[in-house]
């Protein structure tokens, strides 16, 4: 791995440990959500970076099965969220 890689690799894994704090800390449902789509994201583009460091393309088929998912989810956790308003 180059210098480039291994800080990206530092930088995504504080990314990670930052929102995942958020999640466990924020004082409203709301702000847990955002660091959960945050995370779902920081871990998208990290499948992504996989991919371009180990020249597999495998590894982009997970991150878009995985982005589709975790947006499907978010959008239908909010909507339980606020409640079914038509």
């Amino acid at each position: 791995m180059t210098a480039v890689e291994i800080v990206a690799t530092v930088l995504l894994c504080a990314a990670v440990l930052l929102g995942l704090g958020r999640l466990v800390v924020g004082p409203t449902n709301p702000d847990r959500f955002v660091s959960a789509d945050m995370v779902s994201v920081v871990t998208t583009v990290a499948l992504a970076g996989f991919a371009a460091v180990f020249e597999s393309p495998l590894y982009l088929d997970v991150a878009m099965i995985y982005g589709v998912l975790s947006f499907v989810g978010m959008v239908a956790l909010a909507r339980v969220v606020e409640g079914n308003r038509s």
